[in-house]
């Protein structure tokens, strides 16, 4: 084996089980005599990053040791923090980076055209004024997009998929989804109490700006009717299942789970603020939207819970902290084959190393025909024979 020192970064959004990767990597590389370097906020670490400024070093490389990460596990976030930063469009050039030239376009995201600057260059400079035989990159599409990139360069790397809506190419299970469902399903079923004792709707946000499988998972476990952006549903037959739910119910109320980026057909989701460095603009509630549109069309009272970033806060649950130690374990297998651009994954319920995901298929999707039930928006529960435990393939 010819790593001697690897650099290990979380980026994108936080989940429960990143800083059990982060460990059980130190534990792992201690054991195979490499070291290990955390990369703090992400790419910024390495976009940012000036070897020649203490403070700079101070900010954003962390040496890793089982002492200082013997009891990171017990918590969620992540102990090296984290940005949405993308090294190849950045509309901001880093401090150190003024007055040097770089690469630069045009980016275009729904009428809004701005300057980016690709500083992969120095990205790659500081890997190797850092010493970096490889990196780990923790994160989902977004993140993982840029350990594609580096890959081309060169750059060793190895990806490890984090993100609720679990909706990485090529495996089935991101860190973070379970225990995103575990939380939402205890939040609805607290929330039925209010729901019910008021004799209301209850609509219910969580992420999922591409692909709906949080809420379609959370639907599943709660038996309740869901939302996602795989289909544009009909607003009347929608409110006429929930009305119909209300009646049938001897509480007389009814639930409806949607994903942030759930339609329906003749309305688009409203977005705001400025786009990320990934060309993401913040989601207008749409639970919001269809809350007004239920009391205009039948006068029902409506509760509206969003419940986004309570989905990851706080500690893993056990799905999500077993498969973080076996991600990294598998990672820190990879490189000690010397394998490289090469992520872990689930595929077909079993755990295997595959190439990291092509950028351009972007994210994966809910295959609608087996997973959803389009006239009564439900999950299929039926027809799971032969399937992985997360119901489909990868």
């Amino acid at each position: 084996m010819s790593a001697k020192r690897i650099g290990i970064l979380t980026g994108g959004g936080d989940v429960p089980g990143l800083n059990s990767v982060i460990k059980s990597v130190v534990y792992r590389a201690g054991e195979m005599n490499c070291e290990v370097l955390g990369i703090r906020r992400g790419w910024e670490g390495l976009t940012h990053f000036d070897a020649a400024d203490p403070a700079s070093r101070a900010r954003y490389v962390l040496p890793l040791t089982r002492d200082n990460t013997r009891t990171i596990d017990r918590t969620g976030g992540t102990f090296l923090h984290t940005s949405r930063t993308n090294p190849a469009k950045m509309k901001k050039l880093p401090p150190s980076c003024e007055g040097k030239s770089f690469p630069k376009s045009e980016s275009s995201k729904k009428g809004v055209t701005s300057t980016v600057y690709d500083v992969t260059s120095r990205v790659l400079e500081n890997i190797q004024k850092l010493g970096l035989d490889y990196v780990i990159a923790i994160g989902g599409d977004d993140t993982l997009s840029y350990a594609a990139r580096l890959d081309k360069e060169g750059v060793n790397v190895i990806g490890i998929p984090k993100t609720m809506d679990n909706d990485v190419r090529n495996t089935e299970y991101c860190i973070g989804f379970s225990t995103a469902i575990t939380r939402a399903m205890d939040a609805i079923d607290r929330q039925r109490t209010t729901v019910g004792s008021h004799e209301r709707i209850g609509v219910f946000r969580v992420f999922g700006r591409d692909a709906g499988y949080t809420s379609l998972y959370t639907a599943y476990v709660t038996s309740v009717r869901c939302a996602i952006p795989e289909h544009k549903f009909s607003l009347q037959h929608m409110i006429e299942l929930l009305v119909e739910d209300k009646k049938s119910n001897p509480s007389n109320y009814a639930l409806v789970i949607l994903s942030e980026g759930a339609e329906w057909e003749g309305y688009t989701v409203r977005e705001y603020g400025e786009a990320d460095a990934f060309g993401h603009r913040k989601k207008a509630n749409v639970a919001e939207d269809l809350s007004d549109e239920i009391k205009k069309a039948v006068g029902a009272e409506t509760i509206v819970s969003d419940l986004t970033y309570d989905l990851r806060s706080g500690s893993p649950d056990f799905i999500d902290k077993m498969v973080a130690f076996t991600f990294a374990s598998m990672a820190m297998d990879c490189i000690e084959k010397g394998e490289h651009g090469s992520m872990t994954a689930i595929n077909q319920g079993c755990f295997a190393v595959v190439p990291v995901p092509d950028p351009k298929l972007g994210p994966r999707k809910v295959d609608i025909k087996t997973m959803y039930n389009t006239e009564r928006y439900r999950p299929n529960y039926s027809h799971k024979l032969g399937l992985p435990i997360f119901l489909t393939k990868a």
